[in-house]
């Protein structure tokens, strides 16, 4: 049995960014959506080359960095294929014309997005739609691979478009991998849903709302003999609880949020619900994003508040307030249409040039509001009238980064002392000397675990583990949180947001046959 005292370094402060005159903490959510699906926003038109789409999208961020812009939710996956390397669907025909053809010259287009943002000191979210698998079906060229051959059974058509099937367990499982994949292989920000789950609402010939054709599915997996519009619910819940699990078990730094449409529910059908007369997410589109938020299964939620300041059925202003009542602790990040200011707008509230101006000013003067993303960056591109420029000279005169999450990244200055374990029921040892002063220090915003460096020249590498609270015996390879060659791992901002929690680190030493030492005494890290 073995004792340690785990003591902390002194406390340097770090601060990436510029404090902001406008808002109090320093940071501030000023994203941007860029819609892939038909070529919205990018790229311009899907038989672009290589180049042209590089220089298209540097221009796109360079623009974006120029008028205070920290963070784009870029489309990655805008209908059961990919704008990057993927084993499960096809390359997206808006990136290369043809559905399944792969970039030529050859390129990962992901891996390019993310570098270029970053550059910038732009944050890169993966902005995911999960249920779409095809976006107009009679203009689709499908290729042979695409998931709606291979497994039609999951798939419905409503309305023109082909949608997974969320009732069955197998899709959600398969969308979830997808996720996982890309949050494994790509150095992005956060993972990013908009409002399209169950599909919305069409009507048919005759002006009636087309029913879902998922009745055998409701048959065959409702162990709870729920009410349909439930069970959809239900199925949405086990879907986004399956995603956050998903992610913060590859990297649990990672932000996960959603961008609903603006109204949960309107007053009239909950007493909880806004002062409004608008489609209710909660049951057309059957997502209680509320219920998400109270389960800590999303960090931020972004709804789509498409509407003027004084709307009669759905205030602007009357919704950022009822939103900011219910954010459960957690980030709300709001949705302005720049794409609906234009001269020529039916509504003269859009034809306002200070419309979205007066928009921001309502939610700065909100507490509960940390930030806005705008849709779609082609407007924003075109600086609707003169949106952009009011931006850059008034509102976003100083870089800030993007908010921080404390439930994410936080730690306690004090750490266990007086640790008490077995090293021995804890790694996999052999007989040559394990990593000695294993601490960890706080950095401000960054975490710092380090340990002295070997000596005798036969170390190659070191296994971080990571374990549970106190909650191991034997350690394995799905606990190792990261191999380094260097004596140290900070945890930043950038690639690592840090975690919920308590957790331990434990420290081994490899050798250049692959042997591994015993492991440090465990250091135990409190979370807020």
């Amino acid at each position: 049995m073995k004792k340690a005292l785990i003591i902390v370094t002194a406390l340097i402060h770090v601060y990436h960014g510029y404090i902001s005159a406008q808002t109090e903490s320093g940071e501030e959510m000023r994203a941007v959506w860029i819609a892939t699906v038909k070529n919205i926003d990018f790229p311009s038109n899907k038989f672009l080359s290589v180049e042209e789409q590089k220089k298209e999208y540097i221009e796109m961020l360079d623009y974006f960095s120029e008028i205070g812009i920290n963070a784009v939710m870029f489309q990655v996956r805008p209908a059961a294929d990919a704008f990057y390397a993927s084993e499960f669907e096809p390359w997206s025909e808006w990136l290369t014309g043809e559905q399944g053809k792969a970039p030529d010259p050859y390129y990962d287009p992901l891996e390019f997005y993310i570098e270029e943002a970053h550059k910038r000191d732009i944050e890169f979210h993966a902005w995911i739609n999960p249920f779409r698998a095809v976006a107009t079906i009679e203009f689709a060229d499908i290729a042979e691979d695409h998931i709606t051959n291979r497994k039609p059974e999951w798939v419905f058509t409503y309305d023109i478009h082909k949608y997974f099937d969320p009732g069955i367990p197998e899709v959600r499982e398969y969308v979830t991998n997808i996720i996982g994949d890309i949050v494994k292989r790509y150095n992005i920000d956060g993972i990013h849903f908009d409002d399209y789950f169950y599909p919305y609402p069409a009507r048919n010939g005759r002006g009636r709302i087309m029913k879902i054709p998922d009745k055998s599915s409701f048959l065959k997996y409702n162990p709870d003999s729920l009410l349909i519009a439930d069970w959809r619910r239900q199925n949405m819940n086990l879907f986004i609880k399956g995603v956050n699990k998903r992610i913060k078990s590859e990297k649990p730094w990672l932000r996960f949020g959603v961008a609903p449409s603006g109204v949960w529910r309107n007053k009239s059908q909950d007493p909880e619900g806004s002062d409004t007369r608008g489609l209710a997410h909660y049951d057309y589109l059957y997502s209680d994003v509320l219920k998400w938020l109270q389960n800590d299964w999303i960090d931020y939620v972004a709804p789509q508040l498409y509407w003027p300041i004084g709307n009669k059925y759905a205030d602007y202003a009357t919704l950022v307030n009822w939103w900011g009542e219910h954010t459960y602790g957690k980030h709300l990040y709001i949705g302005q249409a720049v794409y609906q200011a234009q001269k020529d707008a039916v509504s003269s509230s859009w034809r306002d040039p200070n419309q979205l101006i007066k928009q921001l000013k309502i939610n700065r003067n909100n507490s509960e509001v940390f930030g806005s993303i705008f849709y779609k960056a082609k407007s924003i591109m075109e600086n609707r009238l003169g949106f952009c420029d009011s931006l850059k000279l008034n509102y976003y005169t100083e870089k800030v980064s993007a908010p921080s999450m404390p439930w994410l990244q936080t730690i306690d200055t004090t750490l266990v002392a007086d640790i008490t374990l077995n090293d021995t029921n804890v790694i996999k040892s052999n007989d040559f000397i394990k990593p000695e002063n294993f601490i960890i220090t706080k950095l401000g915003k960054k975490i710092m675990l380090s340990w002295d460096k070997d000596t005798t020249g036969n170390i190659v590498e070191y296994f971080v583990y990571k374990f549970r609270n106190y909650d191991f015996e034997d350690a394995d390879e799905d606990d190792i949180f990261q191999k380094t060659s260097d004596n140290y791992l900070i945890i930043n901002r950038k690639n690592g947001r840090f975690f919920k929690k308590e957790y331990t680190f434990v420290i081994t030493a490899v050798d250049s046959s692959g042997e591994e030492s015993h492991g440090t005494v465990p250091v135990y890290i409190k979370l807020r």
